[in-house]
């Protein structure tokens, strides 16, 4: 097991480094005709995915320090693209929440994704894909709960 545990790791360290590639959302951008600056993009994403969410927590998803998202969270708002408002459960939490125009922008985005990743998918069988999809989601399923566990 240990050498599909290596492989595994070293597969997931290349994701990782081409995920993180500035000039892939520069480029998804561009596919979506959106002019926004990179930066704010995976913040957008996140706030659109996992909204309505706290700085906080969205600094931690993104790996980012809390005071550079809470500046590029504000410059979001000021882009009318997000809201920020007082947390239901704790009103002392700021929370960020897409606005229309923001479900707008992210449409464009998840429509050029798609358009990328039918190029990237056209060799792979439907059963395939599903394979990978589930198998994705499987692991960050249980990476999350031990990552959990590990925080307790």
């Amino acid at each position: 097991m240990n050498k599909e545990i290596r492989h595994l790791h070293h597969t997931l360290v290349d994701l990782v480094g081409l995920m993180n590639q500035p000039q892939r959302d520069s480029a998804l951008l561009q596919e979506a005709g959106v002019d926004l600056d990179r930066a704010l993009f995976p913040l957008l994403v996140g706030i659109e995915r996992k909204g309505p969410i706290g700085v906080v927590e969205l600094a931690g998803r993104v790996g980012r320090d809390y005071t550079t998202v809470s500046r590029q969270v504000a410059k979001l708002e000021s882009l009318g693209l997000v809201v920020r408002s007082a947390s239901k459960g704790d009103r002392r939490v700021r929370e960020a929440k897409i606005t229309a125009q923001g479900r707008k922008v992210a449409r464009l985005v998840d429509a050029a994704r798609e358009r990328i990743a039918a190029v990237l998918f056209a060799n792979w069988s439907k059963h395939d894909l599903q394979d990978l999809a589930r198998l994705m989601r499987r692991f960050t399923d249980d990476l999350s709960t031990f990552a959990s566990r590990d925080r307790q």
